[in-house]
Parts: structure tokens; sequence; C-alpha cells
């Protein structure tokens, strides 16, 4: 009986699809990110988003520079965190539920080598469900050794009190003639 059982379990450990080394290895970076602002804003919201399990929390830190920030911000104000601490915080939430953040509307200001992106967000549990927050990420870039690195995301949902202003959300087309 016990050698059944053996063998079975061997069979189905075999029967298991075999991820590859490629697979689990974190990319660090992906060759374009930071290359342009909108690559820098793709592999945030990409490195943040998908189903539940790990992130590639390597690339995540990539995307900033060394002492770059994060600033989640509500009703009793803000609070700093350095990138591990988002991790930290983040990371076992990430494992455990799906979670999708999409930019739905962008404001873009640049002089020389800063930038600065008001990007609104909707946040799922998974890839197309809805929303079920909302709010705007305030992001700082500077531009290192020619690509745009993060130098702090402040953010806030909206809320009651914060609604989201028109001007921060997609722009409708204008109404068709007929």
């Amino acid at each position: 009986m016990i050698r059944a059982v053996i063998i079975l379990s061997a069979a189905l450990v075999m029967a298991l699809p075999v991820q590859s080394k490629a697979q689990s290895v974190p990319t660090a970076q992906a060759a374009d990110d930071g290359e342009t602002i909108d690559s820098a804003i793709a592999a945030l919201y990409g490195v943040i988003s998908g189903p539940p399990g790990s992130r590639d929390w390597a690339r995540f830190k990539a995307l900033f520079v060394p002492e770059g920030r994060l600033v989640p911000v509500n009703d009793v104000g803000p609070r700093i965190l350095t990138q591990q601490d988002y991790v930290d915080r983040a990371g076992p939430a990430f494992a455990k539920d799906g979670f999708f953040e999409t930019e739905i509307a962008r404001r873009t200001e640049r002089y020389g080598n800063v930038a600065h992106v008001f990007s609104t967000y909707e946040s799922r549990r998974t890839a197309i469900g809805a929303p079920f927050a909302r709010g705007i990420n305030s992001i700082q870039f500077v531009r290192v050794a020619g690509k745009w690195r993060i130098l702090s995301i402040t953010w806030q949902g909206e809320a009651p009190a914060f609604p989201l202003p028109d001007a921060y959300l997609p722009t409708k087309p204008a109404p068709q003639e007929k």
C-alpha cells in the first residue's frame, strides 16, 4: 500500500509543469525601463500588477533612485516609505490577492532632467474586474545617466471628501453631430 502511494505521488509530481529558471529569476530591469517617461510608468504599473503571487521587486527597485520614497496619503496624513518598506507592506497582500493598477489619465510637466506626472489610476482585483479604488499617483522623476528614475511617488485614493477632479480624468470625446 505504501509503495503504491509513493509510486502514485512520484507520477503526480512528474506530471506537474516545470517552471524554468528563467521564469523564477527576477529581471532586475527590462532594457527599456526608463528610456522614456512612458516606459518608466508602464514598468511601474506592470511590476506591481498581477494575479496573486510574488512580484519582481528587483525590477521595482531599479525604477527608483536609491533614495527614492513612496508616500501614501490618507486622512491621518502622509506615511513616508522606503522602497523596502513598500515591498514589506504590499508584498504579502499581493501574494494573497490579485492586484491590477492601470493608468486611466495622465498630466506631465517636464523641464530639463526633471519631470512631474499626475497619473490617475484605477485598482482592480482581476485584470478585467470592476475597479475597487481610484486615485492619483504624483510621480517625480529625475533623469540620471540617460534614464528616467523615480525620485518619489505620493498618492491619495479617491474619497467622498476628495472626488477626482475632471482635469485628472480621461477626456471624453466631443459629441458627434448627427
